[in-house]
């Protein structure tokens, strides 16, 4: 048996070796955009010339309810807006994937093995968080940012003895430029048609 202080310094020379392997990234470098966040915040981003904060943050929540969102939170004094639907994730590849897999590995059962059963999506929210702000002194500017994202369920599975447990979520930013181009094409139209809305 290995005394205990030789056990500690293999465990510090162990951890130092791996340090080693870590890239070392310089304080400078940590707050700078990739290259990627500067093209989702172009994707995501519009300027409205408008004095009215609060309309355009009022046709935001309309533009979203039209296309199938809930409003769950709104401040008009900070010019912030989240909104929610829920939808069903099942997608057809999915469910053949899932069967061409459990059919593959049906040899399993000659040696005592179940067969595999991949988990699938089965349900998703798809939330959308909108930010206005005045970008120049007399406010006669307004941006608006939204980003989209969503958080999908899924179902039950296994592979060999061990079950997967449905219910397992993952959340994912959504970087479909056509629906960020829908929205801001409704929500243009919105705000020039709202002041004639009778």
């Amino acid at each position: 048996m290995m005394p205990r202080w030789s056990v500690a310094a293999s465990t510090i020379v162990m951890a130092m070796g791996l340090m080693g392997c870590v890239a070392q990234t310089h304080p400078q470098d940590l707050f700078q955009l990739q290259e990627e966040s500067l093209r989702n915040r172009a994707m995501q981003t519009r300027v409205f010339e408008t004095k009215d904060e609060a309309e355009l943050l009022s046709a935001s929540a309309a533009v979203l309810q039209d296309v199938g969102f809930q409003i769950e939170e709104s401040v008009r004094e900070v010019g912030f807006l989240r909104a929610a639907k829920e939808r069903s994730a099942r997608e057809y590849g999915q469910d053949i994937s899932r069967f061409g897999i459990f059919v593959l590995s049906t040899g399993l059962i000659f040696v005592q093995q179940p067969p595999i059963i991949i988990a699938v999506d089965l349900h998703q929210k798809i939330a959308a968080t909108l930010v206005t702000r005045p970008i120049n002194a007399d406010a006669t500017r307004q941006e608006v940012r939204v980003v989209f994202y969503r958080v999908v369920w899924k179902g039950d599975g296994s592979a060999g003895n061990q079950s997967i447990a449905p219910g397992e979520q993952r959340m994912e930013m959504l970087r479909d430029p056509v629906m960020y181009q829908t929205f801001f094409a409704k929500l243009s139209k919105a705000v020039f048609l709202e002041p004639f809305a009778l």
